[in-house]
């Protein structure tokens, strides 16, 4: 029986370590990756994500209307996209396979409707220490997202966070689908390979992993407890704390 598997998660989630934790347990993870686990080359999926976008509309502050995404046909554009973006994993014969790459997350919604049946790894990190590093999902302009401008670097990281953890949230969940905090992965690897173990249905691998990489921001030249507001319900939600 083949399984299907796709990671769910804003770049800089520490995506890359279940990444390389399939990969190492012999889920074939596309013909090329780059360092942090994306299925390379990723142009399909960019453009996958554009066409998207399209119907996406802002209302303004961090509001968006995501509804026309779960009831409207899917653009045809954007199938051909995507399963030219995948079309190594689905011609591959393993019994398990799959893909990483962060942007999947932007176009959550079809890729749920278009595969209904494979198994999503939900990869969430507290978003303090997502925003510290840079990503190319930063300015979500670059992908025709509209939203509120700013010069401020890290609060454009933090909006984009925001934008994607909203259209998650109202996205209908999938029939399989797990969340995995990149924190728990760290620091009880055994306890949550387990869990993963059980929602996969085949033994993992073990990759070697950092504790320092918990809780980075706590650690910043000058911490700050709460960066942005609007981050601090979804901070609350997944079980952080919310102060130094």
């Amino acid at each position: 029986m083949e399984t299907l598997i796709t990671v769910i998660g804003r770049g800089h989630s520490g995506t890359r370590a279940i990444s390389h934790t399939l990969y190492a347990s012999g889920v074939y993870m596309g013909s090329q990756q780059n360092p942090s686990g994306d299925k390379i080359p990723p142009h399909a999926m960019y453009d996958a994500c554009r066409v998207m976008a399209k119907y996406v509309k802002w209302t303004g502050e961090l509001s968006w209307n995501f509804d026309p995404l779960f009831t409207m046909p899917i653009d045809p554009e954007f199938e051909q996209l995507i399963m030219t973006y995948l079309d190594d994993v689905f011609r591959d014969k393993s019994p398990n396979k799959g893909w990483k790459i962060p942007e999947t997350t932007l176009v959550y919604p079809w890729i749920v409707r278009m595969f209904p049946e494979i198994r999503y790894i939900h990869w969430i990190r507290d978003p303090r220490d997502c925003i510290l590093g840079g990503h190319k999902t930063d300015n979500l302009r670059d992908f025709g997202i509209e939203y509120q401008h700013t010069d401020d670097i890290y609060e454009r990281r933090a909006i984009s966070w925001f934008y994607q953890y909203q259209l998650m949230k109202a996205t209908p969940k999938p029939k399989y689908i797990i969340q995995i905090r990149f924190e728990d992965f760290v620091l009880k690897q055994e306890e949550t390979l387990k869990k993963l173990e059980g929602f996969l249905d085949f033994p993992l691998g073990r990759i070697i992993v950092r504790p320092d990489a918990v809780e980075r921001w706590k650690r910043e030249d000058d911490p700050c407890e709460l960066p942005y507001v609007f981050l601090k319900e979804a901070i609350v939600e997944n079980g952080y704390t919310l102060t130094t």
